[in-house]
């Protein structure tokens, strides 16, 4: 993949008004956008014709983070108010409130057939939830984390989770068996390569670790972008080819995964910390959050549709 792929243009810049947006997700298709507000507020949006078509509201304080599920019908959320929230995409009803946590609930993923919320939480647990059920318990609590859960992603057998303790964990759901990775750092971000073999993690050391997930061994560093006091999000793009992470300076950064190099910079004029990224899933493109808006960056300008 040429590296011509990320000239960086920004194609819509769109003003959510629901206060700072502080993440934004694209759904399982790329077609539609969630953006999450310190107004308590999710919303749906195409990006790409700048539209807004559904609030979802019932959250008690700001939202941190959601997630569509595989068929785009439902929605989880999390936040400030220690729940999670389970709506329906076409009604804008809530279906579930999720109560358990004992404090901020930081990230919350769907499993790969989203009968199971994710969630990890300043408490230092991580809960799943049943989509299907009734109940609003969760089913299974894991709480060996020292520290806040920062991050949490999921595969179709593991769940992967960071903390600001700088411990990496995986669960294997098959087994039930635990692994934890040292980063002595505290984790902020983490992201799975797409043949699961690597672990990507951003720590508050301004450096962006791939690791191996089976060895832990130490593959490549990423470095340039400024993350020392924030939550900031690192992802691969949809090639594995590209490593992306915001910053605390205003900039997107974009490293070659194997090279290391950085060969591209998003500037967001006027913005000071970009802490929410998500990638496309078939095509160069990336969306990102900074203060009240999210941006929508494309391969080239001839691409636009």
């Amino acid at each position: 993949m040429a590296t011509k792929s990320y000239v960086g243009h920004l194609s819509k810049e769109i003003t959510c008004k629901q206060g700072a947006v502080r993440a934004v997700r694209f759904n399982v298709e790329g077609e539609y956008c969630l953006t999450c507000g310190s107004d308590k507020s999710v919303k749906l949006w195409n990006p790409y014709r700048g539209a807004l078509l559904k609030t979802y509201s019932g959250h008690g304080y700001e939202v941190l983070d959601a997630q569509s599920s595989c068929d785009s019908s439902h929605i989880v959320s999390c936040g400030m108010d220690k729940t999670v929230i389970l709506w329906d995409v076409s009604t804008g009803q809530s279906l579930r409130k999720y109560r358990g946590h004992l404090g901020t609930v930081n990230c919350v993923k769907f499993n790969e057939d989203s009968s199971v919320a994710i969630s990890g939480s300043v408490d230092t647990s991580v809960r799943c939830w049943d989509c299907r059920s009734k109940k609003p318990e969760a089913f299974q609590i894991m709480q060996e984390a020292k520290d806040s859960v920062s991050s949490v992603q999921v595969t179709d057998h593991e769940i992967l989770t960071g903390s600001l303790d700088g411990q990496i964990r995986r669960y294997d759901i098959r087994n039930g068996q635990l692994i934890a990775d040292e980063m002595a750092q505290p984790i902020t971000s983490v992201w799975f390569t797409r043949d699961g073999q690597g672990l990507l993690v951003s720590c508050l050391d301004s450096t962006l670790r791939l690791i191996d997930k089976d060895t832990g061994e130490l593959l490549q560093e990423y470095t340039g972008h400024i993350n020392t006091e924030y939550k900031i999000d690192c992802c691969l793009d949809h090639t594995d080819n590209h490593v992306i992470s915001g910053s605390e300076d205003g900039t997107v950064y974009i490293w070659s995964l194997v090279e290391g190099q950085l060969i591209a910079r998003l500037e967001h004029v006027g913005s000071k910390v970009v802490h929410s990224i998500s990638p496309h899933p078939s095509q160069a493109w990336i969306l990102t959050a900074a203060q009240n808006s999210i941006y929508l960056w494309k391969d080239a300008p001839e691409d636009e549709k």
